[in-house]
């Protein structure tokens, strides 16, 4: 694979240059914005008993909040045609008012509308600021991206807690005060990057979305594939592990520790896979983690106590090593277009997640979760080919 370097993002550095100080800003960023779209679960309880709602429409809150994220395509043609750096900074501060103005909601419709426009806040946030990062990271893009999902991850796990808390000493409308905390975090991601000028395109020039879309066909439908074939293990792991424990007679306790477990190794998966992927190859990583991953699930389905237990901690690294690489390479291979094709990716593994998520849930209830842990491992080694294929005619970048 030929690598096209853009032009440097920001004066006075070398564009081989990793800016970790800059980095590790828009990870903080990324961390705090995630943190505020994890209050919506745990606020759901509190929807439904205040505006009498079924389960069906609190399931739907939800669709409103990533539906948005639909739009990544389109937020990233635009950004590649213009600067990326407002879209980074404002994200924090408009997700985080959004909501928590969420208790200020009279009714349904207001609140659903106050959800989609943190959607869109959401999808602009994701859809640029990890083209933010690929400039910054220079020549070390896996590691940087890297760094910008250990954030996410973070705010994930962070997020429950802290609303959780908050609402411990204070109402849902007092939740407003929370906002100054992604306003503040604006505030600091706009000094520290105020001498970036980020553009798609390094020489200002303006690629059609239509040859750029045709151009990256090829890559976005093999990893597709390859975020289907992994994704119901995904969803089984970060969402159904839980359910599993408990319904085979552990404490919800254990349960909840356990999916701590696999959280906490993702962060270190996630930060290690790109930047071991930058010095051994992406080819390297993506193998080991397609084989190891579902190896370790399909041990954990039949090995109990501390062997189990054990066993957590390799599936979260290698599970969510993955996913830095995915990112690194579609910049890499569309250089010109960055913010575009990693909207498309994004948009991509949205709709991929959410019928995964369906798909588990059906398979498990049909022939029990056991059965669809283990068609989800047997999936993950499926994609092995598809790797094979994908660098079939490409030479790894040094």
């Amino acid at each position: 694979m030929t690598e096209t370097t853009p032009t440097p993002a920001v004066a006075g550095h070398d564009q081989q240059e990793f800016q970790t100080g800059r980095l590790v800003t828009i990870a903080g960023g990324h961390a705090v914005h995630d943190t505020f779209t994890a209050f919506l679960p745990p606020l759901l309880p509190r929807f439904v008993e205040k505006l009498s709602l079924t389960n069906t429409a609190a399931g739907l809150l939800s669709t409103f909040l990533q539906m948005p994220g639909l739009l990544q395509p389109v937020i990233g043609h635009l950004a590649d045609r213009t600067t990326l750096r407002w879209l980074v900074v404002l994200g924090p501060a408009v997700t985080a008012t959004m909501m928590s103005l969420l208790g200020w909601a009279p009714g349904y419709g207001l609140l659903a509308l106050m959800l989609v426009v943190a959607g869109l806040s959401v999808a602009a946030f994701h859809a640029t600021a990890p083209v933010a990062v690929g400039y910054l990271a220079g020549n070390q893009l896996g590691r940087g991206m890297g760094f910008f999902m250990v954030g996410g991850e973070l705010g994930r796990t962070v997020g429950p807690i802290v609303v959780v808390s908050a609402l411990a000493i204070m109402s849902l409308k007092s939740m407003i005060f929370l906002a100054f905390a992604g306003i503040a975090t604006s505030v600091v991601l706009h000094f520290r990057l105020r001498d970036i000028s980020l553009r798609g395109r390094g020489d200002g020039e303006q690629r059609h979305w239509r040859p750029a879309l045709r151009a990256m066909r090829g890559l976005m439908a093999l990893l597709a594939g390859l975020v289907a074939l992994r994704s119901m293990m995904m969803m089984s792991i970060t969402i159904f592990l839980p359910i599993f424990l408990t319904d085979e007679g552990n404490s919800l306790w254990l349960a909840g520790v356990a999916l701590s477990i696999v959280e906490a190794a993702g962060i270190a998966g996630a930060l290690a896979g790109g930047w071991i992927s930058d010095h051994i190859g992406r080819r390297a990583v993506l193998v080991f983690g397609h084989i190891t991953a579902p190896a370790a699930l399909l041990l954990f389905l039949v090995t109990d106590g501390a062997v189990r237990i054990a066993l957590l901690p390799v599936i979260g690294f290698t599970l969510l090593a993955i996913p830095p690489v995915f990112m690194a390479m579609v910049q890499e291979r569309h250089p010109e277009t960055r913010a575009l094709a990693n909207g498309v990716f994004l948009s991509i593994s949205f709709a991929i997640r959410s019928l995964a998520a369906v798909g588990f849930g059906a398979v498990g209830d049909a022939f029990g979760l056991t059965t669809a842990m283990t068609i989800a491992a047997l999936a993950t080694f499926c994609g092995l080919p598809l790797i094979w294929v994908l660098f079939r005619a490409e030479s790894e970048p040094t």
